[in-house]
């Protein structure tokens, strides 16, 4: 269900971007600039490939669309339409954790996924009145999208046990292969049935899995109804006191003066910073310096998305196979597995602009850089849980809010160091910006992060009933007549050791 919920959040977020090009009429030319390479031949196809500008290749030719309005928006209005649907969404994701904490991931997941369906549903009709309808429909699906994932994380800190937390990270990765199927499939439907059921297809899908999600989940093992007694306490032992159902409020000043979640804030921020980088750079850097073009190079451009799934989950069972054996502290596996989420990376996109004009090669190195960050799941994706499993959502959420700004900067270095042109020398300076960010960012947490429980993440209440029980314990020791056969010293050391 970790999955699939992150699937559904993605496939009603990235929708709308294939869906504009169906809706809004396609000028009937392409754009075309110089690359540095010259164009050559594909060894798939056998198709000559041409050059298209990055920035334009939305604008080639595309079969038009049955059924349905087509609308006259400007190229500003359409980036409209795509970016409201950020405008809220660090807000929500600093308050979702909190939210999910004081009144249950559950029903937050569930409240805010049937939203979103609903709003999905509405978005034809919102459409059809007005684009700045459309705009205000997006920027309310993507309120209710920022409380997702740190809801998820609440639900993974009070399900998964210590050693087995990988994997649940791990299925987290959902929203990227939703984004390829998503892709993938809306295109056929809209030419089958119209742009609208690009729209109603999978708001119906999300009301389906809301049912199954409303039946399938609770808060807490203990809230469980069908669970088994053996699995019960079996997630509850290995968790011990650790995770409690918090109800007041985080303790906002602990955290922010915590030097070990400032250092996973930084570790986050890179990893953020590393994936929109690529998102953003990686295919105009291929399209307007190596002349390929990527509207024809759909499996391709999946591949470094699929590569990150794909190690995401081997590194999830690796690490919770190192940590059930103890083979390492969970402080060294966080701290260790940097050099596969961040600094292989970072080394993969300095290569990647000395790669030249071969393709092929720039194409492995992008899918290979994107690939190893998927030990993401047991570095900055899960850091935030040892240190405040209580207040693992909260922690995610500040992380979120802080690394989505990175979705600003990185067009933004992008357009300075390349607005002389497209050359090598141009590009050069962008991926070595990239690749610092990704590799000091590790650094960082390699000197100053931990995977040791905060005392704040225990509230001040626990730790006056724990004191009290413990004092009690030594008072009724200390109290207690020595038996026969016992000794002074046996008494003594019971008691040091109690202490």
């Amino acid at each position: 269900m970790l999955f699939t919920s992150c699937w559904v959040v993605y496939m009603l977020r990235v929708n709308m971007s294939l869906n504009l090009i169906a809706m809004v009429p396609q000028a009937s030319h392409n754009s075309t600039s110089r690359s540095q390479c010259e164009p050559k031949n594909d060894v798939l196809t056998n198709e000559t490939l041409r050059h298209v500008d990055g920035i334009n290749v939305h604008a080639s030719p595309v079969k038009q669309v049955p059924g349905g309005a087509s609308f006259n928006w400007s190229g500003e209005q359409q980036a409209l339409i795509l970016g409201s649907y950020f405008w809220c969404y660090p807000v929500t994701s600093l308050v979702g954790g909190m939210a999910a904490e004081r009144w249950g991931p559950r029903y937050v997941v569930l409240v805010t996924s049937f939203a979103s369906a609903i709003l999905t549903a509405l978005s034809p009709v919102a459409a059809n009145l007005d684009y700045i309808a459309l705009v205000v429909i997006r920027f309310f699906l993507g309120c209710a999208g920022g409380f997702i994932y740190p809801a998820l994380h609440v639900l993974v800190a009070r399900w998964a046990p210590p050693a087995e937390k990988g994997k649940f990270v791990s299925a987290m990765m959902g929203g990227t292969l939703g984004t390829v199927i998503t892709w993938s499939l809306t295109g056929p439907l809209m030419e089958k049935f119209g742009w609208a059921s690009a729209f109603y297809v999978p708001a119906a899908l999300t009301l389906v899995w809301c049912f199954f999600w409303w039946y399938l989940v609770a808060d807490t093992p203990a809230e469980h109804p069908r669970i088994t007694e053996a699995e019960k306490n079996y997630i509850l032992d290995a968790l011990g006191d650790k995770v409690k159902k918090s109800k007041g409020l985080p303790p906002f000043k602990s955290i922010a003066t915590s030097f070990p979640f400032l250092a996973m804030v930084i570790l986050h921020y890179g990893n953020l910073w590393g994936l929109y980088f690529i998102m953003t750079v990686g295919p105009k850097f291929v399209s307007s310096v190596l002349g390929f073009e990527l509207s024809a190079a759909g499996v391709i451009s999946a591949l470094p998305y699929l590569a990150r799934l794909m190690f995401a989950t081997i590194f999830g069972v690796v690490g919770d196979f190192i940590l059930a054996r103890k083979l390492m502290s969970t402080t060294i596996i966080r701290k260790f597995f940097c050099l596969f989420s961040h600094i292989l990376p970072g080394v993969l996109l300095v290569l990647l602009v000395y790669a030249g004009c071969s393709t092929a090669l720039s194409v492995t190195l992008i899918t290979m850089s994107m690939g190893f960050n998927g030990a993401a799941t047991l570095t900055n994706l899960q850091n935030h849980q040892d240190l405040a499993p209580n207040y693992a959502g909260t922690l995610y959420g500040i992380a979120n809010c802080v690394g989505s700004t990175a979705g600003f900067f990185t067009p933004m270095i992008t357009a300075y160091f390349t607005k002389t042109g497209n050359s090598f020398e141009s590009w050069r300076p962008v991926f070595f910006v990239g690749a610092s960010v990704y590799i000091i960012s590790a650094l960082f947490f390699i000197f100053f992060g931990t995977g040791n429980i905060q005392s704040w993440n225990f509230a001040p209440e626990d730790k006056d009933v724990k004191e009290d029980k413990i004092n009690g314990d030594l008072k009724e020791m200390n109290s207690a007549p020595i038996k026969n056969g016992d000794s002074k010293e046996i008494k003594e050391t019971s008691l040091n050791v109690a202490k």
